[in-house]
C-alpha cells in the first residue's frame, strides 16, 4: 500500500526485487563525473526542466536529467538513466485522462536526486568487506552502492559509518546459503522534522534512524554482545554528543527464519530517541520502526497538499485502507472536517494513530476514528454516512466488493430507509470482524453530535500507486455512469522509474439528465395601427 502511510510491512527479500526497481535508486552527495561518451553535464539543480528554455550550448533534453549513477547497470533500483522529470508514461497517462474527460492534466516531478528518506538494504559479503546495498536483478547477489544518488545523502553517511563498524567489530554478514552470520539486513529513516533548525536547513540536517536486524532470536543470545557494540559505534561516532549529530536512534530486530521475511516479531530499542516523528500534510505524524512510511516525503506531502483542495470545508470524510489515518487525520486538521473514519485492516497502526492524534492542533467539533477491518468486508457500511470518501489501496487496486458498493450508492438510500423501517429489535451482533472491529477502534469524540447516517459519498479521492491497477478501477467506476472524472494529477514519487503516483477526484453523478434548455422566439407586437 504505497500511498497508506504507516501500515506495518515485512516484504519478503524475492519480492524486493521488483520493488526495489520502484522505489531505489543510485546517489552520491556530489554527482560523479559523466560517461566519457558524454556531453558535460551541468549540476542538477541548474537545469531547466523545459527543454525549451534550453540554450544551444546546453545538453540535448535526454541529458539534462540524467541519473549519472556509478551503479546503474548492476543494482535493480532504478530502470532509467534518462529525463528522471518526464517519464514516458505521463504521456499516456495525459492521453487515458482526455479520453475521459480531463483535459488539464498535471505532472509535478519532485526532488530527482536525494529523495529517498527510507530504505531497507542488504547486508552481505564478509566483515573485512561487507556489501551493504540491493539486490542484482534476478538474482540474491547483493551489489554494494555507497554512492546511491537516491538515497537522502545522510543514509549514504550513515551507511559508511556502518560499514566502518562492521570491519571494526569483525562484525559477520549474514550468509543466506548456510543461515550463518550476525546481521541479516539495515533499515534506515530519516526524519527531516527537527524544530530547533529554521525550516531551510531542516530536510538537508535530517536524522537517521537504524534498525540492525540482527540473525538471533532475542537480545540473550551469545551474539548480542557484539550487537550492543555495534550499536555503540554507530551511537559513539554519529550520535547527540559527536561532532556530526547524525543518528537518530538505534533499534534492533531479531530474525532468524530460513525465509525471506526482512523482519521478525521482536523488536528492541538500543539507544537514542525512542519517539520518531515526521511532518507532512500540516501535522506531526508518528512512525515505530516497523511502520509502513512513503520514502519520498517531500513528494507525499506535496500530493495531500493538493488534495486538501479537493475536500470541502466541513466535511464527514471516510479514509478507506487508511493505515494510522494521516491522510484522513491532515484532513481533519486542514478542513475542519465534521468527522473522520480511518479503516485499515492492520492492528499495528492503531498506536501510530493514537500518539499523531495526542499533537494535533485544536480541531474543534471534529469527531475522529480508527477501525481495525478489512475494506473489503460490507464496505457499504464505510461508505454511509460521509460525503467524501478517500481511497489509497495497495498495488493491486480496490477490492471487487469496494467497487460493486461504489458503482450502486444510487440505490443505497431507498434501501436503507426500508432496512432501518423494518427492523424492530436491535440482534446481538455475532460477525467477528465486526466485534473485533469493536474492540480494536479508537474513537476521539469532538463536540458535533449531528447523525450522519444518511450521508452518502459526493466526491471520491483516489490515491494510486499502481497506474494498470489504477486504470482497470477507473474504468470500472466509470462504466455504471455512478461517477465522473473531475481532476487528476501526477507524482514522480520514484524518480529514475516509470513508477507514477496519480491522485484523482471521481464526482457522484446525480443520474439525472438535465432538461436542455430551449431559447424561446419571441413574436413582434402587433402594430395597433394595424
Amino acid at each position: 500500500m504505497l500511498l497508506s502511510f504507516l501500515s506495518p510491512l515485512h516484504l519478503s527479500s524475492t519480492a524486493l526485487i521488483p520493488h526495489r526497481r520502484f522505489t531505489s535508486a543510485a546517489l552520491r552527495t556530489q554527482p560523479p563525473p559523466p560517461p566519457p561518451s558524454a556531453p558535460p553535464q551541468s549540476p542538477p539543480n541548474s537545469l531547466s526542466l523545459n527543454p525549451n528554455n534550453l540554450n544551444s550550448s546546453a545538453p540535448p533534453p535526454s541529458l539534462s536529467c540524467a541519473l549519472q549513477c556509478p551503479h546503474f547497470q548492476s543494482c535493480s533500483g532504478c530502470t532509467h538513466e534518462y529525463d528522471l522529470h518526464h517519464p514516458s508514461v505521463v504521456d499516456e497517462a495525459a492521453e487515458f485522462f482526455k479520453r475521459h474527460g480531463v483535459f488539464d492534466f498535471t505532472f509535478d516531478s519532485c526532488r530527482l536526486y536525494g529523495w529517498r528518506c527510507r530504505a531497507k538494504l542488504a547486508v552481505r559479503g564478509s566483515s573485512a568487506n561487507p556489501l551493504i546495498g540491493l539486490y542484482e536483478e534476478g538474482t540474491h547477489n547483493v551489489v554494494d552502492i555507497p554512492e546511491c544518488r537516491a538515497h537522502h545523502p545522510n543514509i549514504n553517511a550513515a551507511v559508511e559509518l556502518l560499514r566502518k563498524g562492521i570491519a571494526e567489530l569483525e562484525v559477520e554478514p549474514y550468509d543466506e546459503d548456510l543461515g550463518t552470520g550476525e546481521l541479516r539486513y539495515v533499515q534506515m529513516v530519516v526524519t527531516t522534522h527537527m524544530s530547533s533548525l529554521p525550516f531551510s536547513e531542516r530536510y538537508r540536517n535530517g536524522k537517521v534512524q537504524v534498525t540492525l536486524v540482527w540473525n538471533s532470536r532475542s537480545e540473550t543470545t551469545p551474539n548480542s554482545e557484539k550487537l550492543n557494540s555495534l550499536a555503540n559505534f554507530l551511537w559513539t561516532n554519529g550520535g547527540q554528543r559527536n561532532k556530526i549529530n547524525l543518528i537518530h536512534s538505534i533499534w534492533a530486530n531479531f530474525q532468524t527464519s530460513s525465509s525471506n521475511i526482512i523482519f521478525g516479531n521482536r523488536w528492541r530499542h538500543l539507544v537514542g530517541e525512542r519517539d520518531f516523528w515526521e511532518h507532512v500534510g500540516g501535522i506531526d505524524i508518528y512512525l515505530t520502526p516497523s511502520s509502513f512510511g512513503q520514502a519520498n516525503t517531500r513528494a507525499f506531502d506535496s500530493l495531500l497538499r493538493k488534495l486538501h483542495k479537493y475536500v470541502p470545508y466541513g466535511s464527514s470524510v471516510t479514509d478507506l485502507y487508511g493505515g494510522a489515518g494521516v491522510i484522513g487525520l491532515s484532513l481533519a486538521v486542514t478542513k475542519k472536517c465534521r468527522s473522520v473514519r480511518c479503516v485499515e485492516i492492520n492492528k499495528e497502526s492503531k498506536h501510530c494513530f493514537e500518539k499523531t492524534v495526542s499533537r494535533l492542533p485544536n480541531v474543534g467539533d471534529s469527531n475522529m476514528s480508527w477501525h481495525n477491518v478489512d475494506a473489503s468486508l460490507e464496505p457499504l457500511s464505510w461508505l454511509m454516512g460521509s460525503d467524501v470518501v478517500v481511497v489509497d489501496p495497495p498495488r493491486k487496486g480496490l477490492d471487487d466488493s469496494l467497487i460493486s458498493a461504489l458503482q450502486s450508492l444510487s440505490s443505497v438510500k431507498r434501501k436503507a430507509v426500508t432496512s432501518t423501517s423494518s427492523a424492530s429489535n436491535t440482534k446481538e451482533e455475532k460477525r467477528p470482524w465486526v466485534l473485533r472491529e469493536r474492540e480494536g477502534s479508537v474513537s476521539i469524540q469532538g463536540s458535533a453530535n449531528r447523525s450522519e447516517s444518511d450521508l452518502l459519498p459526493q466526491t471520491l479521492v483516489y490515491i494510486s500507486c499502481g497506474w494498470d491497477s489504477f486504470k482497470k478501477d477507473c474504468k470500472q467506476l466509470l462504466s455504471h455512469k455512478a461517477w465522473h472524472l473531475d481532476k487528476a494529477h501526477g507524482f514522480n514519487f520514484f524518480p529514475g522509474t516509470e513508477s507514477i503516483e496519480i491522485l484523482a477526484i471521481f464526482k457522484r453523478d446525480s443520474g439525472l439528465t438535465p432538461k436542455k434548455k430551449v431559447s424561446k422566439i419571441k413574436k413582434p407586437k402587433k402594430s395597433s395601427r394595424g
